[in-house]
Order: structure tokens, then sequence, then C-alpha cells
């Protein structure tokens, strides 16, 4: 039986990561494939495990990368500082394959540093606002804080290092530079949803970082594009932390 990979999350049926893997293993002459495991409860994680022997690694993705960690054996160092996961390593036993070591780790965090940091004016961009504070974000903000840039929240809930969005005000859209949206807001089909900020404060200085990448150009995207912002999606951070998932699974 050839080897298999997978991906847990749900909703899953807009994901591009088993279109991803599966070109890769047919470009690079693989044998293996790659399936999407659509569960509505992090308990289901056990039986697709157990129903599937040669599964030697798992993508984690909205809404259970907090969720899944107390079903791991052990974390990366990187997964335990940042208290996200969204690869998982599998390690069974030879000799009874429903004996498994699961390992997980945080690839999103190198994904988007190495996306973002090429576009960073180190002059004019030095706070970041983070749209929404699920899984994602965490390695987002993890990563900003070893760019040296600070951060804060956007939450539709007050709390610490926190602002709600209708506390976004002109002087604090003009102080922070960059926006980040780690929500799944403007995901298809939902194309014409947006975060609800203040767009027609942003200038060419702002550099606003979508997370989502279906569609390419989010509205979210569009909005700052229309202010003369640099805008980038996720497609690239996806690609970055699917290679860097497929480094762990094999080495």
């Amino acid at each position: 039986m050839m080897d298999t990979y997978g991906l847990i999350g749900f909703p899953l049926k807009h994901s591009f990561s088993a279109m991803f893997f599966t070109e890769k293993f047919k470009k690079e002459n693989i044998d293996a494939e790659y399936l999407n495991f659509e569960i509505e409860d992090i308990l289901q994680i056990r039986e697709v495990i157990l129903a599937n022997l040669h599964l030697k690694g798992l993508n984690v993705t909205i809404p259970y990368k907090e969720q899944v960690i107390p079903f791991l054996d052990e974390l990366s160092p990187e997964a335990k500082k940042i208290g996200a996961v969204n690869v998982i390593k599998i390690d069974r036993n030879p000799t009874d394959k429903h004996n498994s070591y699961l390992k997980g780790y945080n690839t999103d965090y190198v994904g988007f540093k190495k996306s973002i940091e090429p576009l960073i004016n180190s002059d004019i961009h030095k706070k970041a606002l983070v749209l929404g504070t699920g899984g994602a974000s965490k390695a987002v903000v993890q990563a900003l804080i070893d760019l040296g840039i600070d951060w804060k929240y956007v939450s539709r809930t007050a709390g610490e290092n926190k602002f709600t969005y209708n506390e976004l005000t002109p002087e604090i859209i003009n102080d922070y530079r960059i926006i980040i949206n780690t929500s799944p807001v403007g995901t298809f089909p939902n194309v014409n949803e947006y975060p609800n900020i203040p767009y027609q404060y942003l200038t060419r200085d702002h550099l606003l970082f979508d997370l989502v990448y279906n569609p390419a150009e989010t509205a979210f995207l569009k909005k700052g594009k229309a202010q003369g912002a640099t805008v980038k999606n996720g497609e690239e951070m996806l690609h970055l932390q699917a290679e860097e998932a497929w480094k762990i699974w094999t080495a």
C-alpha cells in the first residue's frame, strides 16, 4: 500500500492542500496519496488515524490548530512556543500499526515569515494589526515578534493587547501600517465579505497580507489596493508551509 497523507479540518471543500500535494506527487513521481478528512469534531482524529494505517502525516486547518494539541504525544519547540499546530507527523509501531506516536509542528510560522519579509520596509512598517485571534494568528504573531514588529490583535471582543473593530481610528490605521487578515472572512464562496476596518484611511505606505488564497484577490486586498497599499495573498505562504511539512514527514 502507498503512503497516505492528508488534511483535517471543517469545512474542507475549498482547501488547496490536496491539489498541491497531488500535483507534487505526480510531478516528482512519489508513490503516495493525499486525502481530505473533513471532521466535524476533533475527537474524530482518532478514527482517522486508526482507519488509515498507512497515514504518515496530517495537515491541520480551521478550526483545529489549537484543539488538536491534547491529542498529540509531543510538540516541536516552535509549536509549543506558538501554541498552535498545523502539521502532525505519525510514527507507527512496526509490529503494531494501530500503535502510533503523534508529534505536532507549526510550519505556518515559516511560511508566513518567509512570505511577508521581502515586503517589509523597516522605515515605515513598524507596527502590525492582526485581524482574528484563531490558531493561524498565533504563528503570525510569533513571526512578527521575531521580525521586531510591534503588533496588536483586532477582534470583535475587547481584551488585553487588542483593539475592537469599532476602535480603529484614523490615527491607529496611520500608526499600524501592516494589516494581516488571519480570519477566514472573504474565503470562497463568500467573496464579497471583508474585515470591517476603515479602508478609507489606508495609504501607499500600508501593507495588507491576507492568509486567504481562494479567491486569489479577496475583497480585503482589493479595497487595500484601491487605496494604493501593497497587497499579498496567502498562496506563497501555503506552498512554503506545505514544503516544510513534507520535509518533516520524510525526515
